[in-house]
């Protein structure tokens, strides 16, 4: 169990991913209520509509017992009018009014989980990498897709039907007092079943539906691991390994939802015990009070009535409890995240600095994911204004660690990373990063683009995408710049994906800029044209590259190699060939692999480090 500031939440563990906080029980309690602090006028009105028009209703059953004590003295037809007339009153108003009232509750909570909704999404933007990371994308994408569905279906169809349900059996258990006690204490022995069953439920319901919560988060992990890295696994030949895995999570969800099943079955079966123990017992004393001459046929018929008009709202006020409980797991898990702290990212310190002077400072710095696991050891490094520096190693070496630690991605473990921009405004922003991951947002191209800089105009698209060498294609676009792109829309080639980011990156026209393997999806193919390009976007900019290609790190102003999590060497390329170090050793093995490959169309580049 950890605990924020003022919102403790619970803190689980799946197959080894610390997964996102999930709120207790009070607390999310407390978060609802805080909801709906600011809306207790709709609450007050929707509650007062529902009780009137549920109290209207309960005149039913007394002028139904009316027409039978008028049939059973023989009284005339036209005597029949009168309550007859009435009936029909009384459904026409009960109709009007829980129509108004449920509208009035629904509106509630749609309000209500609008405002969740929004307080979710805001957290979750602003998640720590790190934590995301550790708890894996299925456990997010779970609760963004299926656990904000299962509350908005719970406000939308549970809450006014609990509401509604709830009213029914509290006026009408007061209605069954007004006829004579004893009725009421008949149907009150039906109370002890269903209190016991609802217990029962909801003892093995929670953890059994907050179980299927994380396996549901699991299984969308695995399917997000599996079909996203489908090249890989196939590279690799594991798709049966693959395939087992996906079942075995599957398999899992399936028998926590069968457990769910056999639950609920038992659950009915026990309220319909509960249902004939009030009814026979009703029917039994209205039979002894008929009898011995304290009441009238009309008012045991009203009774009996009233009790079994019980039925329907105490089985859907109990059958709720399901819905409840699974909405309440999902509930606790989004406000788990929504009463996160806020976590900005990062900024480093920026302070004005002469021309001479340097841009970004990395003092000391290490850093480790894992407590006891450092990825990055006492990294020292200097980036002068408009220099152009290539950070290359072999795979694991932590260029990317480092990229996002200046780039203020993550907060350094130990040491500082700070920032001197000469003649710039220190509050603006002043590093962005891109890397091989972009995201095109469904929309317009131009909307894309202009994620960067809001107020740009056309002109100014159009020139950004010129300096990637991407406006011919954009133009041949078939509406252009309004050609609807991403998630629907036209679908960009990888080449095409990354000119847009480093379009972004002219638009945003940062003074430090941090590109991490930004070629490497491209392949072969584009990466000549995509180079070209990356030059062209941090023209005039302080870089750091981290180089997919040794090529990059030729044409850089200066080289600095990482290994095992710390600079080993720094300077010229040619400067670093002539050492015979890391860097010789590994343009060397490039160029032997370059030699001994089949020969290859003059466009296709060196192969990755």
């Amino acid at each position: 169990m950890t605990t924020t500031t003022a919102t403790p939440a619970g803190t689980e563990r799946e197959g080894g991913r610390v997964l996102l906080p999930t709120a207790g029980s009070a607390r999310t309690w407390a978060a609802v209520r805080e909801l709906l602090r600011p809306h207790r006028g709709l609450a007050t009105c929707g509650f007062a509509v529902m009780v009137a028009a549920t109290a209207v209703g309960l005149l039913t059953q007394p002028l139904l017992g009316r027409i039978v004590d008028l049939v059973a003295g023989r009284s005339p037809a036209d005597a029949l009018t009168l309550p007859a007339t009435l009936l029909v009153l009384v459904a026409v108003t009960q109709g009007a009014g829980t129509t108004l009232g449920l509208s009035l509750i629904s509106r509630l909570g749609e309000t209500v989980l609008a405002r969740l909704r929004e307080r979710f999404v805001e957290r979750a933007l602003l998640l720590p990498l790190e934590q995301v990371e550790k708890a894996g994308s299925g456990d997010l994408t779970s609760r963004v897709t299926g656990d904000v569905s299962q509350v908005a279906e719970a406000v939308r169809t549970a809450l006014p039907e609990l509401a509604r349900s709830l009213l029914a059996i509290v006026l009408t258990l007061g209605a069954l007092a007004v006829l004579d006690w004893r009725f009421l204490l008949a149907a009150l022995l039906a109370v002890p079943i269903q209190a016991h069953t609802a217990r029962w439920y909801v003892r093995n319901a929670v953890p059994l539906y907050a179980e299927q919560r994380i396996a549901s988060g699991a299984q969308q992990q695995q399917l997000l691991d599996s079909i996203g890295g489908a090249t890989t696994v196939r590279a690799f030949r594991l798709e049966a390994e693959h395939t087992e895995r996906v079942t075995r999570r599957s398999w899992s969800a399936v028998e926590l939802t069968m457990r769910g099943v056999r639950l609920v079955l038992r659950f009915y079966s026990r309220l319909h015990l509960a249902e004939y123990t009030g009814l026979a017992a009703v029917l039994v004393v209205g039979f002894l009070l008929v009898r011995s001459g304290s009441t009238s046929i009309g008012t045991a018929t009203a009774a009996a009535l009233y009790f079994h008009s019980l039925f329907a709202p105490v089985n859907s006020a109990l059958v709720l409890v399901d819905d409840a409980q699974s909405a309440a797991a999902s509930l606790a898990r989004l406000v788990g995240v929504a009463d996160e702290p806020s976590h900005q990212q990062p900024e480093h310190p920026v302070e004005p600095a002469d021309r001479q002077g340097p841009v970004v400072m990395v003092k000391g710095v290490g850093h480790a994911y894992e407590a006891g696991r450092p990825v990055l050891h006492d990294v020292d490094l200097v980036l002068r204004p408009g220099e152009r520096v290539a950070l290359v190693g072999a795979s694991g070496a932590g260029k990317t660690t480092l990229a996002k630690l200046i780039a203020g991605i993550h907060r350094p473990t130990t040491g500082s990373v700070r920032l001197a921009v000469p003649g710039r405004d220190t509050t603006g922003p002043t590093v962005a990063l891109v890397t091989q991951e972009v995201h095109v947002f469904s929309g317009p191209l131009a909307d894309d683009l202009r994620l960067a800089r809001p107020d740009a105009d056309d002109a100014d698209l159009r020139e950004a995408l010129a300096g990637v060498d991407a406006l011919t294609w954009a133009e041949a676009l078939p509406d252009g710049l309004r050609t609807v792109v991403g998630e629907g829309g036209h679908r960009l080639t990888a080449t095409q994906t990354q000119q847009l980011a480093l379009a972004r990156l002219i638009l945003a026209d940062p003074p430090i800029a941090v590109l991490d393997e930004a070629t490497a999806e491209a392949g072969s193919t584009g990466a000549r044209t995509l180079e070209n390009a990356t030059l062209r976007a941090i023209e005039g900019r302080t870089a750091l590259v981290v180089a997919h290609r040794l090529t990059q790190a030729a044409t850089a102003d200066r080289v600095v190699v990482m290994d095992g999590g710390r600079v080993v060497e720094s300077g010229g390329h040619d400067e670093l060939r002539a050492a015979g170090g890391t860097y010789a050793a590994l343009w060397e093995a490039w160029s032997d692999t370059r030699s001994s490959a089949p020969p290859q169309p003059p466009t296709h580049d060196a192969p990755t480090i």
